[in-house]
């Protein structure tokens, strides 16, 4: 079957040129599709002969809500998305003076393993495509009623661990004749997957990028972020460097501050030595609570703020959102068991 939502405005025209109709019919299906349309009966513009024909080889499979939750504190929402084969995938709506944000999944499940994270608890089932990451921008706010102005790639899975799909859906919402979302608005969050940041460098989008470093050294960092037995410290940083050198954007670090793990002072020195040089910005996230996890939030959050502060570091503290309903950073996951059970 074909896979429209992932095709842009030309790949669709040539398939349906393909099938014998007018290449035009392939901007107008194009059309409908940002529009979110979930039956090709709604494409009401084109001729029955051709919904009859695409029914027959193409298949449209919006994601379905298997749950919402609403969180008390903040109005954060997050869906648990029902995918067509089954699998689940979480997406999560924040509201921010500057616009709202939707952050959204690139894979059902991970397989990266860091320490603090509930995404990789259930490994990795599969890749998402290009088309059911866009659903999750476009029907987040159909569902909410929210509309959303920004994009991040921070939820379940690993963005360059699925390059491809994620590059295509880039270009899919960045186009002015779908969805139109400017790159300055979309972040990318990486675990640290050198040989994908120095690619992503090569293309010079001028999306933000977002490392998540959550520590300094190769002996902290491999400990609890399995990618960097793979590539260390000093190569994550050296692909950041060239990152930085082609395409002028500023890059931002992550850092869950993880109580005795990564607070120490020598480790904030540390990181200040790194980021010298290369200008940068250090994003503090207090460790949120994960059922299955060990570790704690650190007890020295200002002092380690005012540590990186006083070594010339540009820092600041994440504001958690969603922490009620699970929604905040590092406790998204694949739950496929519970929308299941949602049904019953």
């Amino acid at each position: 079957m074909l896979d429209l939502k992932s095709m842009s405005p030309e790949e669709l025209s040539e398939a349906l040129r393909q099938m014998g109709e007018p290449p035009f019919r392939g901007r107008q299906v194009f059309q409908w599709l940002c529009r979110g349309a979930k039956s090709f009966d709604e494409m009401t513009n084109l001729p029955k002969g051709l919904r009859d024909k695409l029914k027959e080889t193409a298949a449209l499979a919006p994601p379905k809500v298997a749950r919402k939750q609403v969180s008390k504190l903040d109005g954060t929402i997050k869906y648990l998305w029902e995918l067509s084969d089954g699998n689940c995938v979480e997406s999560v709506l924040m509201r921010y003076r500057h616009g709202n944000t939707v952050c959204i999944s690139s894979q059902a499940g991970c397989r990266m393993g860091c320490a603090f994270c509930a995404s990789a608890i259930a490994g990795k089932a599969r890749d998402l495509t290009p088309g059911e990451m866009v659903d999750q921008v476009l029907f987040t706010p159909t569902e909410s009623g929210v509309p959303v102005s920004n994009i991040v790639l921070m939820g379940i899975g690993e963005p360059l661990d699925n390059f491809d799909a994620v590059l295509k859906f880039l270009e899919l919402v960045n186009r002015p004749d779908g969805l139109n979302v400017g790159m300055r608005h979309i972040s990318l969050s990486t675990c640290g997957i050198a040989p994908g940041i120095r690619r992503l460098a090569e293309l010079r989008l001028q999306l933000t990028l977002s490392v998540s470093l959550h520590a300094p050294d190769d002996e902290t960092r491999s400990q609890i972020m399995p990618v960097n037995r793979a590539y260390g410290v000093e190569e994550l940083f050296g692909a950041c460097r060239d990152y930085f050198q082609m395409t002028g954007r500023r890059i931002s670090f992550e850092y869950a501050l993880i109580d005795g793990v990564n607070d120490h002072d020598w480790q904030a020195e540390r990181m200040a030595e790194r980021l010298r040089g290369m200008p940068a910005h250090v994003n503090l996230i207090p460790l949120n609570h994960v059922t299955e996890r060990t570790l704690r939030p650190s007890r020295r959050m200002r002092e380690f703020q005012a540590l990186l502060e006083r070594l010339g570091v540009t820092v600041t503290v994440r504001r958690s959102l969603g922490g009620d309903i699970d929604a905040s950073c590092g406790q998204l996951r694949r739950r496929a068991a519970e929308a299941q059970e949602q049904k019953r």
